[in-house]
């Protein structure tokens, strides 16, 4: 595993513990690693557009998240359902460790409906930490295998039927109305491609051939998030890459397409949980190596 950037949120304290790290991998095939050791608040409340899948290895792992306070201990699994508001801390002075899976909604939209024999909706895991050991060891085998696509497909699999394990309401869950899969596929697609700029509704319903509304919800059983947010957060990502290369705030705000930096700091930080200053901050203090 590689220093690089990461989807995760950073850390909200003012200035970094010397003892906190990340590394992370780049997002392949949909899938993102992520491995850290933090102390003290590590997060703002954030919220991402995917599955986050989180193995805590070291110390004790304390979030909000849907209105109550929860807390991971090491061999324990977080799940969080994409566009689910959070944050994270030490449960105590020890800090933490994990290892955490972002995943496209996506895929495993997908792999749910080949494991199932009717039209599914994603699953939702109510209680978000869990003894579920398929679902660890979907963490734990991704951080053993090659980030490469048929194992990536592997993966896929373990955690759609570690998904379904952890949702018992699941076979109660009505199956999606109608769905023009290859119509959402082909606004992610579009909406990929313009990663610098807003995108108007006229132009999905040209692309799609469904009308805004229709899309809309279609979009949100297929990636657990709106066309908006996904937008924003590819906007946001290539943000980071920019970030990475050491170019001036104002300007990737720009870029970007946001009004003015601080329109840009505020989205940043709603996505990530960190201000772009101290996530750059923090990938200074990342250690380089494989783990």
């Amino acid at each position: 595993m590689i220093a690089k950037r990461t989807r995760a949120s950073g850390t909200g304290l003012e200035r970094l513990c010397a003892r906190d790290w990340m590394r992370s991998t780049d997002t392949e095939c949909g899938v993102e690693l992520l491995e850290a050791r933090l102390h003290g608040r590590a997060y703002h409340k954030h919220r991402h557009d995917t599955y986050a899948v989180c193995l805590t290895t070291v110390g004790v792992l304390a979030f909000d998240y849907r209105g109550a306070t929860e807390t991971s201990m090491p061999g324990q699994v977080v799940v969080l359902h994409p566009d689910e508001a959070h944050d994270g801390y030490a449960g105590d002075e020890v800090g933490f460790g994990y290892r955490q899976l972002y995943v496209d909604p996506a895929l495993v939209f997908e792999a749910i409906q080949a494991l199932s024999r009717r039209p599914r909706a994603l699953p939702f895991v109510r209680e978000p930490v869990t003894d579920n050991q398929k679902l660890a060891a979907a963490v734990k085998s991704a951080f053993e295998s090659p980030h490469e696509p048929l194992a990536i497909d592997s993966l896929i699999v373990q955690l759609a039927d570690g998904l379904l394990e952890a949702d018992p309401s699941y076979r109660e869950t009505p199956s999606p109305r109608r769905l023009d899969a290859t119509a959402v596929r082909r606004a992610r697609q579009y909406l990929d491609a313009q990663k610098a700029r807003v995108v108007h509704s006229s132009e999905l319903e040209a692309v799609t051939g469904l009308n805004r509304y229709a899309l809309a919800r279609q979009f949100r059983i297929m990636c657990g998030t709106s066309p908006y947010r996904y937008l924003l957060m590819r906007r946001l990502d290539y943000a980071r890459e920019q970030l990475g290369r050491g170019r001036f705030l104002a300007d990737v705000a720009l870029e970007t397409g946001f009004a003015d930096q601080a329109h840009f700091s505020r989205a940043f930080k709603g996505a990530f949980g960190i201000t772009p200053a101290l996530y750059r901050a923090l990938n200074a203090h990342s250690p380089v190596g494989g783990a």
